[in-house]
């Protein structure tokens, strides 16, 4: 008779566990998934202040675009011509795009302060990735921090959509602006 070549041992995934291999299983599963009561209480609390000071510096952006078109209608350049228009669009999103990475670097200062990275360049770029919904996963924090980079994710997403109203919104008040069949 020809050998099959079976050991007649069956694989791993075969074998009955016995009851107090399952449990702790069970309890090694629940311990690398739980997460410390004050993991969402403490980065809620930590996270508050660097929430108001992004939305300081995006309040500030929107205020410097605003006072840009006004400066800018003084002259007579808002609607004049394509490229004054276009000047003031690219003024506007090169503010909102500083503002952005300034923001970035504030959630960075934020997990530097809580020890979580040994280095700013790694911080900036973990913020980056957190602040712009990548989530490339590539760099974890630890289960104590963990939540900021959800809340991070959130107000990044907020602040985008702040961005994206006012340059819709400078965008709209340049065409209204050009073209005169279009204002209401």
């Amino acid at each position: 008779m020809a050998e099959s070549g079976c050991t007649g041992r069956q694989p791993d995934y075969f074998r009955m566990t016995s009851a107090s291999e399952q449990d702790a299983r069970r309890a090694q599963r629940e311990r690398s998934t739980q997460i410390p009561r004050f993991a969402i209480v403490i980065p809620l609390a930590a996270s508050a202040g660097a929430v108001v000071c992004t939305i300081l510096i995006h309040t500030a952006v929107v205020i410097g675009t605003v006072t840009l078109v006004r400066s800018e209608k003084r002259r007579s350049r808002v609607g004049k011509s394509f490229w004054f228009d276009i000047a003031i669009i690219g003024r506007a999103t090169g503010l909102a795009l500083i503002a952005h990475l300034i923001e970035i670097a504030v959630w960075a200062v934020l997990f530097a302060a809580c020890g979580e990275f040994a280095d700013f360049g790694t911080a900036y770029y973990h913020s980056a990735v957190n602040y712009t919904t990548l989530g490339y996963g590539d760099v974890l924090m630890s289960a104590s921090w963990r939540m900021l980079g959800p809340l991070e994710a959130t107000n990044g997403m907020l602040l985008f959509g702040v961005t994206t109203a006012m340059l819709f919104a400078l965008m709209q008040r340049l065409v209204e602006a050009r073209f005169a069949d279009l204002r209401d």
